[in-house]
Parts: structure tokens; C-alpha cells; sequence
């Protein structure tokens, strides 16, 4: 992928948080038209995050989370071989089809609600099309692509590969689960894992519907230290209104919202307001 720009260096977060003696949830929204955006005629791209040539020091991660690019990719091209190490990179696929090819030998073609995740760890090539060939009336493939820090277990360990796919009827007025820390006992097996204190979720909410959601344990025994979750709201349609201890804030499509000082059990609620299907992702870390 267009990766230019972008090394294992660890980066300070932005984010912090100041204890209080109660404190509340915060909704930072990050608007679709703010963010990092490059249109290079083959490729589209919207960054949450600096990344290539965009850079923009307030936003440069939250917590593991390195990446969140929304990419469409027109018929005919695609990323070429390069190589990754150490980061947790991932693919959800919205539209269209994606080619992987690694030096793992794994070829595959991904179509919607699917999830292509490697752990690059010690080192990884790999290259990524649009599957579809035709250059004229072709079809676009739209997806998002994620970064993820691991631990040091992580970094150190050797590549691995797992692809998972994920139905609509599964994440239908639901949060449906699609990846989970290593670590976590017991494990959810119908889930990928990842080397990080870090779960996902996906969901479609119907106008008119909301769907709850309960902050998770950390893998640590510290349970008094706030939880970071991020909500990304797709191109794909919709409004989501998200609560969160008195707090509320609506997304249109493509906007992004940072979540702090909310800890493990709270809830928060997401409903769509709009007339449109809502799909959001939905990242819960340490």
C-alpha cells in the first residue's frame, strides 16, 4: 500500500488524560473534511492520521492506533510489493475486491466485510490490487486500512496472516467483534488476534435503531485507568449519534471520533437519526 513516509519509530500521543475527581466522558469529533486527503487519480485517500505527505502534529495517533486511511482504489492498479515490519496492518474491505499477494505465499481475493490482517513483526513484502483488471468500467475497491503498534512480544515474533469475513446480517443493529488481544482469557476464537491490549468492532445500524456498548477489561490489573475508543463512521451512508455519560455528538459520513476518559463497563450508546444505513467501526484499546 501507499505507505511512503511512515517507520517503526514509536510516537507520543496526543491525547492525554488528566484525572479528575469525577470525570467525564470526552467526544472529540474529528470531521470527514479535516482530515488528510489525496486524490492521485488511482488512488483516493482520506487520513485520520499524518501519514505520506500529510502531517499534522495534533494528529499524529491514539493510543496503538497509527493509521486509519479510507482508501478507493480504481479497477486496473493497486499498491506494489514493499515491505513492513513490526506493525499490526490491516484491511476491512467495504466495496469491491482487493488482490493480496505476500512473500508468505498467501494469494487471495477479498470481497466486502472481510478482514485481511497480517502481523508483520520481523518482516514482511506484500502488494495489493484492485482485483478487478478492466481499467475502462472497472469497479473500485473501497476499504479501510488500519496500523496498529503491538507489544514487544509482537514486534519480535515472525509474520503471520489471517483473513476473516464478516456477514452484514452479523454486524445488523449489532456490534460484532472481529479482533481481539492475544492475551485475552478466554480468547474468542471466531475473532483474529493481535498483539495489543486492542479489540474491534463493526456494526450497520438501521434508521431509527441503536446498539449499546460496554467499554472492555483491560488485560492489565490495573482497571482504574481510562480506556481509549475511537469511532469511525464509513463513506458508506449514513448518521451515527454516539452518548456517552451525558455527552453526545452526532457523525456525518467519513467523520471520526476520539473517545477518553471512559472506563472499563461504561456505556455508550450509538443510534441512527438519519434515513440512511449508519456502518461505523469501532476500536477499544489501553
Amino acid at each position: 500500500m501507499f505507505r511512503r513516509g511512515i517507520t517503526s519509530t514509536r510516537l507520543y500521543t496526543t491525547f492525554k488524560h488528566y484525572s479528575t475527581a469525577t470525570p467525564m466522558a470526552k467526544i472529540q469529533v474529528r470531521p470527514h473534511n479535516a482530515r488528510g486527503h489525496a486524490d492521485h487519480g488511482w488512488l483516493d485517500t482520506y487520513h485520520t492520521f499524518s501519514f505520506a505527505s500529510y502531517f499534522d502534529p495534533q494528529f499524529q495517533e491514539f493510543g496503538a492506533l497509527r493509521v486509519i486511511n479510507e482508501d478507493t482504489v480504481k479497477a486496473g492498479y493497486g499498491f506494489g510489493t514493499h515491505s513492513h515490519r513490526e506493525f499490526e496492518i490491516f484491511s476491512y474491505i467495504l466495496s469491491g475486491e482487493l488482490e493480496h499477494k505476500d512473500s508468505m505465499g498467501n494469494t487471495e481475493v477479498l470481497k466486502r466485510g472481510d478482514v485481511q490482517f497480517t502481523s508483520a513483526g520481523t518482516g514482511i513484502s506484500h502488494s495489493e490490487h484492485n482485483a478487478d483488471k478492466r481499467r475502462l468500467n472497472g469497479t473500485p475497491v473501497n476499504f479501510l486500512q488500519i496500523w496498529v503498534k503491538p507489544t514487544l512480544e509482537g514486534r519480535r515474533t515472525g509474520p503471520k496472516y489471517y483473513t476473516k469475513s464478516f456477514s452484514d446480517e452479523q454486524k445488523q443493529n449489532t456490534l460484532a467483534k472481529l479482533i481481539s488481544p492475544k492475551g485475552s482469557k478466554p480468547f474468542d476464537a471466531d475473532t483474529i488476534p493481535i498483539h495489543e491490549d486492542f479489540y474491534m468492532f463493526a456494526s450497520i445500524v438501521d434508521a431509527g435503531k441503536n446498539v449499546e456498548y460496554n467499554v472492555q477489561a483491560p488485560l492489565a490489573a490495573d482497571k482504574q485507568t481510562p480506556r481509549r475508543v475511537y469511532i469511525h463512521l464509513t463513506h458508506t451512508g449514513g448518521e451515527l449519534s454516539i452518548e456517552a455519560d451525558r455527552n453526545k455528538q452526532v457523525l456525518k459520513q467519513g467523520d471520526g471520533a476520539f473517545i477518553t476518559e471512559v472506563h472499563p463497563g461504561d456505556r455508550l450508546v450509538f443510534s441512527n437519526p438519519g434515513e440512511n444505513k449508519a456502518e461505523f467501526v469501532l476500536f477499544d484499546m489501553s
